[in-house]
């Protein structure tokens, strides 16, 4: 059985104040603090930011216990998410236990696997599966892809986790990778994770899907976790710690986390559209709807990690206070986090207007999942 928390099913919305469209750019971009405007906008250039990293223990207060208002109730729906994501969980865990089987040398095999297979939401390889079962695909075609955006998701946790990083003990409610393997076999682990998703990805897709096709999702993948994805928003972001508040805005932290936590998920929803046999509109409109539920998952995260106990998350709480990280609790306040959460789910779920009702359904619950997760 998949180890899948789902959390509380509720949704609410506000309509007092909501930022602009992800797919808008502002003309005036935000600067201040006070402000809970944003404009969403995927920057093509880099931030020039200051190299040191400071560590404070500052305070937050007025934090409650809940991601989103408590007196809301959950969307009718005649769909069982639950099944669903705890069946396709279990699918992806068993694909991703035969595609990385242990053997020499067993230190590292051991290591992968014991990040690879720690359980976890299989949020990205359910997208992935997800976008190809609606574009008219089978789970067989999109697993490889999927498996391969986990294992890259995975590396990311191994090596976030790492003290010149993060620096943090828990994942999933276990001792991080290196607290088990040390660091050096942590970052080789990482390393053997990468490059194997690809291979994966080339190799095990099947023979049905067009070469054109596996072409053009390897290149999804490899811009989505390079200096225009992953390694872009890692980067800002470890340079970002102990910024004066005054000296950015919203559009600053949106850079960070629409290339570190929602380049991954877009490239998931977009393999899994490729592979499936999407066309460019079906395709595009998937990766949309991805970059909206990405920022979603990450604006939840920072509410979460100043809302819910180490306990509760299975990993450190408050990591981000402690590190004088970046986070929207700390730009817009909690209640503008959680509007802003809102206002993500529903500008994900119009991108999926005009698909078919049935197929489209677990990705809108999927949405709804992310934006009320509790871990």
């Amino acid at each position: 059985m998949a180890s899948v928390t789902l959390g509380s099913w509720v949704v609410h919305y506000n309509n007092h104040h909501h930022p602009s469209s992800i797919f808008t750019q502002s003309k005036t971009p935000t600067r201040s603090r006070s402000s809970s405007s944003s404009s969403l906008m995927t920057l093509n250039k880099p931030i020039f930011l200051r190299s040191k990293r400071t560590v404070s223990a500052s305070s937050s207060s007025g934090v409650s216990s809940s991601v989103v208002t408590q007196e809301t109730k959950s969307e009718p729906s005649s769909f069982d998410f639950m099944s669903y994501i705890i069946r396709k969980a279990e699918s992806v865990n068993k694909a991703l236990d035969a595609s990385v089987p242990l053997r020499e040398p067993l230190k590292i095999h051991e290591a992968m696997r014991y990040s690879l297979l720690a359980g976890g939401k299989r949020v990205r390889p359910v997208l992935c599966i997800a976008a190809c079962e609606l574009v008219g695909g089978e789970e067989s075609t999109a697993m490889p892809a999927a498996c391969a955006v986990e294992m890259i998701h995975t590396m990311s946790l191994i090596h976030d986790d790492l003290p010149c990083m993060d620096n943090d003990d828990l994942r999933r409610g276990k001792p991080t990778n290196h607290k088990v393997f040390g660091e050096d076999v942590a970052v080789l682990a990482g390393d053997a994770l990468l490059s194997f998703a690809f291979e994966h990805l080339a190799s095990a897709t099947s023979s049905d899907v067009s070469p054109v096709r596996v072409v053009r999702a390897v290149g999804e993948l490899a811009k989505a976790i390079g200096t225009e994805g992953l390694v872009a928003g890692q980067v800002v972001d470890i340079s970002s710690e102990g910024l004066n508040l005054n000296d950015v805005g919203l559009e600053h932290l949106e850079y960070i986390h629409l290339h570190k936590t929602a380049a991954l998920l877009e490239a998931s929803a977009v393999l899994g559209a490729i592979v499936g046999g999407g066309s460019d509109d079906e395709i595009e409109r998937l990766r949309k709807f991805a970059r909206c539920i990405g920022l979603l998952f990450q604006v939840v995260d920072d509410i979460l990690d100043v809302t819910k106990s180490s306990k509760e998350l299975g990993k450190t709480a408050g990591k981000d206070l402690i590190a004088d990280k970046l986070t929207y609790p700390k730009l817009m306040g909690l209640e503008k986090s959680r509007e802003f959460a809102e206002k993500l789910n529903k500008e994900a779920r119009d991108q999926l207007l005009g698909f078919d009702s049935d197929k489209v359904a677990p990705l809108l619950a999927l949405a709804n999942y992310i934006a009320n997760r509790q871990n």
